[in-house]
């Protein structure tokens, strides 16, 4: 039941609304300054009076025009994407799989905190990345990036919401920013994404119309026009929507961009079941090439080229084309020569015809690319409910992605995409993508990683996904990648098992993942005056370091601030009694423990690692600590030693 304003009616939005229905294009969003309370920032819709200037005048009126695109809370989103924060990642190998072995990431918090954090470990690492972000339908939720709360209240509420400060909020049409607020909350976390890219990587977003025209001009902004590579259109029903009043919606978009587009550019994807069909025919290259297909050879397609018009000889005959062929004299000649050409006589109309053969398999017997259209037809958005069912009750998240669909767009083939690139999705929600990754690396032997990050949405008291033990969506998501990867496993070691002697055994894949929680920073604040000093302040400051966090949270941290990859292998050992950690067989090396002995520092020294790291506290004073770096510069010359 709606309630009665009790006011009266404000007679000047109604005139904006009659405007805005003659002239929906001077309709914009502005500030509306609420007197009562200065501080407090009201939007309201409003009219940009240039634009209706001119709409009402046959002469261009005066004024600077310049291509723009923009929205209120733009320069809020530039500064909140620039702003460093001071938080960290912190390892949870509680709620890992194969932690010591595994090369895939599962963080666990805020998606603009874990890209910015990831800066510097992943600057220019990621070759695909894959979102489907909220669509901003009115019914979602959006992030709320507008933080009022300081560092120390947001850090006790993390993962946590209150009625009061909603990390995530429910985007109504109502509101007065309702596209501004989706803008300012995906710019900053594109703009972070763009610096994670290899400079050959690629982007795939999801999307509706509702925010279509908005996500292209964001992403014509951030990676460039000139980067735009295709907006994909997919298929993902059959029909239903009889009640519509309009036409029935039976697709959604997915925008891809590069981040630097060059001549090279060269773009394939496996070919379909439809495709490979097509080749049903043999000849004595089978064995090697497999099954052929054939094309005609003639082409009126092309622009004039006199070289490709000449006779074929066939049995003392000319054969010419309506225009030319495709190929050189040259290479037909070969062809013909090899019995790649097929030549008919159609006695109906007394021509020939002549077609080349096209086969499967490429000269080392694998199967050739295509080339990707940009109509996908399926899989169905009800083949992804189909997959996720396969583990959990059908309603413990809704209308997740087909594992399908994400494994069509990793297959894609760019600039010689490797089987081992990392793929990256920060709006992973029921992690479809690790899914996806794992199935293909199963199907094409790859060696891909996968980095998902999901904010810790809370799941309803009332919803089926509660009900079942989940607490928020993150356990959902972990809990699918550890059911899928060990099915996906599984069905490997069977099919070995009916392998024969002769046949290559199919190795089992990384089904595993290491946790990462994004969490306040693993140091102390310390901003005090010196007069503000107690005797009691002074013992609690012996160290820096947060008396909570563990040696691995400072590893991991180490790993962050070092730009090291958060997946390299880690082992820990015992040297001289105390815990040493080792990453990537010497990269870094690093013991956290209180006192380091002399004769710890020259083991450590004596592997020749390239980064040692010490607690600053652990050495007694400041000759302690020139003791040490002498003693790398004497062993290890070459060997960063630092201190937290």
């Amino acid at each position: 039941m709606n309630t009665l304003k009790m006011e009266s009616t404000n007679i000047t939005q109604k005139n904006i609304d009659k405007i805005g229905t003659l002239f929906p294009n001077v309709i914009t969003e502005m500030i509306d300054e609420d007197k009562s309370t200065p501080q407090k920032i009201v939007y309201k819709k409003g009219i940009n009076f240039e634009l209706l200037k001119q709409e009402l005048s046959n002469e261009v009126v005066d004024g600077e025009e310049c291509y723009d695109f923009t929205w209120v809370g733009k320069k809020s989103a530039i500064v909140e994407g620039n702003t460093p924060i001071r938080k960290t990642l912190r390892p949870c190998i509680k709620e890992s799989k194969n932690w010591e072995n595994t090369e895939n990431l599962f963080i666990e918090g805020d998606n603009l905190e874990a890209l910015k954090l990831l800066q510097e470990s992943y600057l220019n690492s990621i070759k695909m990345i894959y979102i489907d972000p909220p669509y901003n339908t009115g019914n979602d939720f959006i992030y709320k990036d507008d933080y009022t709360i300081n560092n120390d209240e947001y850090n006790e509420l993390i993962g946590l919401y209150d009625d009061d400060e909603n990390r995530l909020f429910q985007n109504i049409k109502s509101n007065g920013r309702f596209h501004s607020d989706w803008c300012s909350m995906l710019y900053p976390r594109l703009k972070l994404a763009y610096n994670l890219l290899t400079d050959d990587g690629v982007i795939f977003i999801s999307i509706d119309d509702k925010e279509q025209k908005n996500l292209k001009a964001i992403c014509d902004e951030i990676f460039g026009e000139e980067n735009f590579v295709a907006q994909l259109v997919w298929q993902n029903k059959t029909g239903a929507g009889a009640k519509s009043k309009g036409y029935i919606g039976l697709h959604e978009y997915i925008l891809c961009y590069t981040k630097k587009f060059s001549s090279n550019w060269d773009i394939s994807a496996p070919l379909s079941d439809k495709m490979k069909a097509m080749y049903n025919k043999k000849d004595k290259y089978y064995d090697k090439l497999g099954p052929f297909a054939t094309w005609p050879l003639n082409t009126t397609s092309m622009g004039d080229r006199p070289n490709l018009c000449y006779p074929i000889i066939h049995e003392g005959i000319e054969i010419w084309p309506k225009k030319q062929w495709l190929w050189s004299r040259a290479r037909v000649e070969k062809a013909q020569s090899e019995g790649k050409l097929v030549l008919n006589f159609n006695k109906k109309t007394q021509k020939w015809s002549v077609r080349f053969k096209g086969y499967l398999n490429d000269i080392n017997g694998k199967i050739k690319s295509g080339k990707p259209t940009t109509i996908f037809i399926g899989p169905y958005t009800q083949e992804g409910t189909k997959d996720f069912s396969e583990f959990f009750d059908r309603s413990v998240f809704d209308f997740p992605k087909p594992v399908h669909l994400i494994s069509e767009i990793l297959s894609i083939t760019i600039n010689g995409t490797k089987s081992d690139d990392i793929v990256l999705d920060f709006f992973s929600g029921s992690s479809t993508t690790a899914h996806s990754v794992m199935q293909l690396n199963a199907e094409d032997g790859g060696n891909r990683k996968f980095i998902m990050v999901q904010l810790p949405e809370l799941c309803n008291e009332d919803s089926e996904a509660f009900k079942e033990g989940y607490t928020n969506i993150c356990e959902i998501g972990k809990e699918r990648i550890r059911r899928a990867g060990d099915k996906i496993n599984d069905e490997i070691t069977k099919n070995n098992e009916k392998l024969k002697i002769t046949e290559k055994i199919k190795p089992l894949i990384d089904i595993g993942f290491r946790v990462l929680k994004v969490d306040s920073t693993n140091m102390k604040d310390v901003y005090y005056a010196a007069n503000e000093y107690s005797q009691s302040m002074l013992a609690g400051l012996e160290s820096n370091i947060k008396e909570d966090r563990t040696d691995l949270d400072l590893l991991y941290g180490v790993m962050l601030d070092w730009g090291l990859p958060l997946s390299l292998s880690h082992k820990i050992e015992k040297i001289n009694g105390v815990n040493v950690h080792t990453v990537d067989n010497g990269s870094l090396v690093a013991c956290f423990e209180e006192k380091v002995s002399e004769n710890l520092v020259r083991k450590i020294a004596s592997r020749k690692p390239l980064r040692v790291v010490f607690r600053d506290s652990s050495f007694t004073n400041s000759p302690d600590k020139i003791n040490v770096e002498e003693i790398f510069k004497l062993l290890t010359p070459n060997t960063t030693v630092k201190v937290i």
